[in-house]
């Protein structure tokens, strides 16, 4: 049951993160295009509540996906098993949480 559930978890992440990625995909070739240095591109993020709810979406969004992708690949290729397979996918997904509400703060933190 555990893993319909991850799986769907899973499935549903990807959902959120399709149209994130083809967001900032989109853009930041805008922003290349338009010329836009790094310090402009912060400049225009910084106290910016929709960019933080945005960037903040796809963390949690990537967090997810990430390790229960690394789960399966885990599981599938190494035979990790039981609460190790689990301490391993909590510990992934506690890191890319991390890191990446350290850097959606960076970006958009007044």
């Amino acid at each position: 049951m555990l893993d319909l559930r991850l799986y769907m978890l899973q499935r549903l992440s990807a959902l959120i993160l399709a149209p994130l990625v083809l967001t900032h995909i989109g853009v930041m070739i805008y922003a290349v295009q338009g010329g836009l240095s790094a310090a402009e591109i912060l400049g225009r993020t910084q106290g910016s509540i929709p960019w933080m709810l945005f960037y903040g979406l796809f963390v949690a969004a990537v967090s997810v996906h990430a390790s229960i992708g690394v789960r399966a690949v885990a599981a599938e290729w190494f035979g990790v098993r039981g609460s190790a397979l689990s301490g391993l996918t909590l510990a992934v997904f506690a890191i890319l949480g991390i890191l990446g509400a350290r850097a959606v703060y960076a970006v958009t933190a007044l």
